[in-house]
């Protein structure tokens, strides 16, 4: 592994402008994606693919506000590099949307809104990449900043991936961003402001692990032992078989955190929760792959869940893998599923342990699926799982090849009743258009009554090319 770390006062006479916030909201940062501040998460939906401005492919990010209905389309916002206060212009190939992160990085009690566009030229470098901050507040999302790129000569593709946590234990929320070259990783430090100096960060590559082709391509990040303020986790490439690599980064504080990376099963994606409430997180790691393509894949891909401890994996429980041959979990496990593709932690029925859905963005020749399973005391259980497709009675549309149903997973409470709404994206609905889809949580679990179905006009979006409408949901 290489690091790098760029002091605060390498970072170009660097004075820090005072924070002014206002006093209804200065004692308590917002949860991330609590973009106006009203205690309820909202929706930010990637479509990197949309037309914007006659250029193909720049990309779009809309976001969807909650309510005490859940979602409501007719309050959003559409952001694109041509919205006003949006650094940069709309052009082919951006990208824009690839990745999306949140937290409240300036502790102001609304939550930032993180996007990556890793196409963007900068300099007249090609796919360079750059991320920009979008700023919360009680109106909503506007005004923005371009996120400093302390490796600009070492990177590409800077932004194909995004987290926010509080990262080396300071108090001040940071920023992770993957990219490839020899710099996959960065870390700008915080505090993050709508203006002033930047405070330095940190940058590392992982030649023997990762391969810089690829780069950090996925980041995932929480609280998995009380232990570290924020730990994360990585997945990639392998250099030489470019097989599915993962790591969990368990104090990334560390300048030479080589020495506090844990093996994790190898996958795509990733998500962080605590399922048996033990004050540990948790981490499903989804591999969508056959094992013809990745060895650490399985026939219609699967999902490894890791329980978590004190030391951050805990090594005395065996970590349980789930296929669609699993006892209790719905379905028959067939080559191309791509079960696994997504994965989300959240509580949908409001008994405080974590639910894990899971995305088979492949299943039945790529009209997709979306499994859910429940959290106990004593771990996830496949006991009362449930499926859903676009062929569930209450569930909109239907199943159709290539719509890719639970391409993307999401288990967030957007109406405030602490019960998570399932919200599915399927990017290739409607010759890529895309689509999203919300169920109402519930004790019960997801309920398809009243759920709510919108695509890319809905709010904004182009229907031009191939937008792929929820290629990306809140991470």
């Amino acid at each position: 592994m290489r690091t790098r770390v760029l002091a605060v006062a390498l970072a170009g006479a660097l004075t820090p402008l005072a924070l002014t916030v206002p006093a209804a909201h200065a004692a308590t940062a917002a949860a991330p994606y609590d973009f106006n501040g009203d205690g309820r998460a909202d929706l930010a939906i990637g479509a990197p693919g949309a037309t914007v401005g006659g250029q193909s492919k720049a990309g779009a990010v809309s976001v969807v506000y909650g309510s005490s209905t859940g979602l409501k389309t007719a309050t959003r916002t559409l952001i694109t590099q041509n919205t006003a206060g949006v650094p940069g212009t709309a052009e082919a190939g951006d990208a824009f949307g690839s990745a999306v992160a949140s937290a409240d990085l300036n502790k102001d009690g609304y939550a930032d809104l993180l996007i990556g566009a890793p196409g963007e030229d900068v300099d007249g470098d090609t796919n360079d990449g750059t991320v920009v901050v979008v700023w919360g507040a009680g109106s909503g999302l506007s005004g923005a900043r371009t996120v400093i790129d302390y490796w600009h000569e070492d990177v590409d593709r800077y932004g194909q991936a995004l987290a926010a946590g509080d990262l080396d234990g300071d108090g001040d929320t940071d920023v992770a961003i993957g990219a490839t070259g020899s710099v996959g990783l960065s870390f700008v430090n915080g505090p993050v402001t709508r203006s002033g100096g930047w405070q330095g960060g940190s940058g590392a590559g992982f030649p023997d692990s990762y391969s810089p082709s690829y780069g950090i391509t996925a980041l995932s990040a929480g609280r998995v032992s009380p232990a570290w303020s924020t730990s994360l986790v990585m997945h990639g490439r392998q250099p030489r078989t470019g097989a599915a690599v993962t790591h969990l980064v368990t104090d990334p504080s560390i300048g030479n955190f080589t020495d506090w990376m844990q093996d994790l099963p190898a996958g795509t994606v990733s998500a962080i929760g605590d399922i048996d409430k033990d004050g540990y997180a948790d981490i499903a790691v989804g591999n969508p792959a056959e094992t013809s393509a990745d060895p650490a894949g399985a026939k219609g891909g699967k999902v490894t869940v890791v329980y978590g401890g004190p030391g951050g994996k805990d090594t005395s429980r065996a970590p349980l893998v789930l296929g669609q041959d699993a006892a209790g979990v719905p379905g028959a496990a067939e080559t191309g599923d791509a079960f696994g593709s997504s994965v989300f932690l959240g509580d949908v029925n409001g008994d405080g342990f974590k639910d894990l859905a899971i995305g088979a963005s492949g299943e039945d020749s790529g009209t997709g699926s979306v499994t859910l399973l429940y959290g106990t005391a004593s771990g996830l259980t496949t006991k009362g799982a449930v499926s859903y497709t676009q062929n569930t009675a209450g569930v909109a549309g239907a199943a159709e090849k290539g719509d890719r149903f639970g391409a993307r997973v999401l288990l967030a409470d957007h109406s405030g009743d602490h019960r998570a709404e399932l919200t599915v994206a399927g990017p290739g609905e409607n010759a890529g258009d895309g689509a999203v889809w919300s169920l109402r949580g519930a004790a019960g679990g997801p309920t398809t009554a009243g759920s709510l179905s919108f695509g890319p006009s809905a709010t904004g979006v182009s229907t031009a090319g191939a937008p792929l409408y929820g290629s990306v949901l809140n991470n």
